[in-house]
């Protein structure tokens, strides 16, 4: 791994093309979603089907939906003690997002006037699970579960087929995560059929998930016919170390986020130039040993690199400018350093808690804001699920006194009728 030092006269710009790793020109792959897009809006089916048959080399023909018997069927094909496993997740990940859910709230003022906000689940969410490099089970229960506990009616999956069909620990976690529909398709024809709606798969409300940059691109190009949860880029770690701990066991979790893709980033700082020095020597020696070691190997020689800071609160003011997708504090005094993050998707706090642990058991949702935007958004959550809808109801003696000046405000900003609506509430009682 590439090493630097902080006071180094090309710091900024070496982190920059670090940091920029996602944000090559996509106008081809936006013209190629465009029409993906374009024909699913206008032959439904038929366009999903073949460009599934044309992308994933699997020929769904009429079978788009997994039927019941094929989901209860997965649950038979994978060992009793990896079944346990996945409900063990889901329990996990159940009772934490059960602490997210809100209420709605109502308040009555002296006057009589009553305002709230209430809060209701959206009727139907449609989620992304990728198929491609790896199986993920995990972004089932991750999608799922927070849409169920705020009380979606209806959860839609879909995921690409692949020439051997659905994996069975996907279709597994669906059931255990109670998803209602799952369909055989991914890519940006499956967005496009969540957002337009076909003969076969319903038109949803929002759409999340992870995927790649079709999804992606798709997704943004749907938003605002239907709602998103994020664009997701490829995924990060930023591990800050105060020169103690295993040097092996800050490369393996260096390593856990490299394998991801070619394009994820791995990015430890540290105030110790011995631990520098070691952390680079196992990644060398660990990624050999990776059965996904040409991903790993690729994503760090591009964009893997060890910082050398001063001190802590430099590294955390480095780690903030990042604004990282999941961001270890490998320290001695992880709640003490806590307290000067302002951005991070997720923080994992300690020696003993890997980002893996995120990633499956712990229960907080994996589904993170990357590439700088956990400045300004958050994890998936219950949240994103429901939506609030303002409450007003004046009293005859609130519109009395707030009347005039409702009429007054409109008359400011020149809108007349705004005026004359408040205004004819105030001569009421001479009609």
């Amino acid at each position: 791994m590439r090493l630097i030092e902080s006071k180094d006269k090309d710091f900024r710009q070496t982190l920059a093309s670090i940091l920029k790793r996602g944000s090559s020109d996509t106008s081809a792959v936006e013209e190629a979603v465009k029409k993906i897009l374009a024909d699913v809006k206008k032959d439904g089916d038929s366009a999903v089907v073949e460009y599934t048959k044309r992308f994933d080399g699997a020929d769904v023909g009429g079978k788009l939906l997994v039927t019941e018997k094929e989901l209860d069927s997965a649950l038979k094909k994978i060992p009793k003690e990896d079944l346990s496993l996945i409900e063990l997740a889901a329990s996990r990940i159940e009772s934490f997002h059960n602490r997210q859910v809100q209420n709605s709230w109502f308040v009555t003022e002296e006057d009589g006037t009553v305002l709230g906000s209430r809060v209701t689940p959206i009727e139907r969410a449609g989620i992304y699970v990728p198929g491609g490099k790896a199986a993920y089970p995990s972004t089932v229960l991750m999608n799922a579960i927070p849409a169920r506990v705020a009380g979606v009616s209806e959860v839609i999956m879909v995921t690409p087929p692949g020439k051997d069909g659905i994996n069975p620990y996907v279709l597994a976690a669906a059931r255990v995560a109670r998803v209602d529909k799952v369909f055989r398709v991914g890519g940006a024809q499956s967005i496009g059929a969540l957002a337009f709606g076909t003969q076969s798969l319903p038109k949803v409300d929002k759409i999340t998930g992870p995927g790649n940059i079709y999804v992606a691109t798709a997704k943004r190009l749907v938003f605002g016919s239907v709602d998103i949860d994020m664009i997701a880029g490829p995924s990060e770690i930023l591990i800050i170390n105060d020169g103690t701990g295993d040097p092996s066991w800050i490369a393996l979790d260096l390593l856990s986020q490299a394998e991801h893709d070619e394009l994820a980033s791995s990015i430890l700082i540290t105030t110790s130039k011995d631990i520098a020095g070691k952390v680079s020597k196992e990644v060398a020696k660990q990624v050999k040993k990776l059965k996904r070691r040409a991903i790993a190997e690729a994503s760090i020689n591009r964009y893997g690199i060890i910082i050398i800071a001063k001190d802590l609160s430099e590294a955390a003011e480095i780690s903030n400018s990042i604004a990282p997708e999941h961001l270890e504090l490998f320290v001695d005094n992880p709640f003490e350093l806590m307290g000067k993050i302002r951005n991070a998707g997720a923080i994992f706090l300690g020696k003993n808690t890997p980002e893996a642990t995120g990633d499956y058991l712990a229960g907080p949702n994996h589904t993170l804001p990357t590439g700088g935007t956990a400045r300004f958004s958050s994890p998936l959550g219950v949240w994103d699920f429901i939506k609030r809808t303002s409450i007003i109801n004046f009293s005859p003696a609130a519109i009395d006194s707030l009347g005039a000046k409702v009429k007054r405000f409109a008359d400011i900003e020149g809108l007349e009728a705004h005026g004359l609506s408040a205004g004819a509430r105030l001569n009421r009682k001479k009609s």
